[in-house]
């Protein structure tokens, strides 16, 4: 097609011609996925169109044809157009090798990359260390033991036999990708011979079986730090699997699960716990013992106190994570019912009993009562 017959790239993309590269690079993929010849089959004028569309997201994605087309029209561009809409190759224009392989999944849409052996990063791990709440109060050294794999000592991870190397795929000749005609335009797809990585083992490690990496574990000794709480995730970089063909590690994470206390109750930085008090401590008012994570405190109640009553201990809570201060302790208490009497006991109470028939439920209070019996 002359330049002169060519239609307007913008009205092609479907754009103003203030638009932004983001709304250019858009237009095209909207098109693109309409009409790419792998989804409009024998239709001819599906592939003008996506050969249009192409050409006109090949001018108009780079700054300086761009502007040259601005200024000159089709007569600015014509032979880089020309070049762009009509090869399809890798060095084409920039992002069209990229936006093809996202839409469609070709890997390496055009055999730009991957040639040669192909090096892959090891896997990330997971480890789930379970630890009690004073050790997340204090923080603590502890040890682990990982299975992962690990790179072969046999062969250093080339997956060949001591003193040999692995040697070039025949089928691919070294470049890990196959390359085919689809359409207009070729493809390049991963060797199955090499599976990619463009060479092949003629005679294998007998250690790890040609696979370069083994099955190991580790022994890793790691500070879990103060403060710490159920989700929290340790990155220890490197100690994850080995990587593909000398690729680097992994890394290892390590997600900490705090166990249920039979004390306390965590909220956040804060802990909550509940502390029985008898009758005549809840009437009379007492110093009791309470617990913290660094050992029994004692806190003075009042006179009258109900179950419910919640005391807040300052700075006896957890350690902020990474961090100034701590948070505090809230004790909730309890007045507890004898399940059985003394006879002294008894006594005690039926004398209470006394008060009750005498005295008006509005004149006195069942903790006034309590406090005189007692005094």
């Amino acid at each position: 097609m002359s330049s002169n017959n060519k239609r307007d790239f913008y009205e092609v993309l479907g754009v103003a011609k203030d638009a932004n590269e983001s709304e250019i690079k858009s237009a095209y993929r909207k098109l693109a996925i309409k009409y790419h010849p792998d989804k409009n089959p024998g239709d001819k004028e599906a592939e003008e169109k996506f050969k249009e569309a192409a050409e006109a997201y090949g001018v108009l994605s780079d700054k300086n044809q761009r502007a040259r087309y601005d200024r000159f029209g089709h007569q600015g561009v014509g032979s880089s157009a020309a070049s762009a809409g009509g090869g399809f190759g890798a060095g084409g224009f920039p992002g069209f090798e990229d936006i093809l392989g996202d839409l469609f999944g070709f890997n390496d849409f055009f055999g730009r990359s991957g040639r040669g052996r192909q090096v892959q990063r090891g896997a990330d791990l997971r480890y789930d260390l379970e630890i009690t709440l004073e050790d997340a109060a204090q923080g603590v050294k502890t040890k682990i033991t990982v299975p992962r794999l690990e790179s072969c000592g046999g062969c250093q991870g080339s997956g060949a036999a001591p003193g040999t190397t692995p040697v070039k795929c025949p089928t691919c000749d070294g470049v890990g990708q196959v390359r085919y005609q689809q359409g207009f335009f070729s493809v390049s797809r991963t060797c199955s011979y090499c599976r990619g990585t463009g060479k092949t083992i003629k005679d294998p490690c007998q250690e790890c079986r040609g696979e370069g990496r083994i099955s190991k574990e580790k022994t890793l000794e790691i500070k879990i730090p103060s403060g710490v709480d159920t989700g929290a995730r340790l990155r220890i970089q490197g100690e994850g699997e080995a990587g593909i063909a000398g690729g680097p590690a992994g890394d290892l994470y390590v997600v900490i699960v705090v166990k249920e206390h039979s004390v306390f109750e965590r909220q956040e930085n804060d802990l909550h716990c509940k502390v029985p008090i008898t009758f005549s401590q809840a009437a009379l008012g007492a110093e009791i013992t309470v617990p913290t994570l660094e050992g029994e405190e004692t806190i003075k109640i009042g006179e009258a106190t109900q179950t419910g009553k919640i005391f807040r201990l300052k700075g006896k809570g957890m350690p902020v994570l990474g961090g100034r201060g701590r948070g505090d302790l809230f004790v909730s208490v309890t007045v507890t019912t004898p399940t059985s009497l003394s006879r002294e006991q008894r006594k005690l109470f039926e004398e209470l009993a006394k008060f009750d028939e005498k005295a008006p439920a509005h004149e006195k209070g069942l903790f006034d009562k309590v406090k005189d019996m007692f005094s």
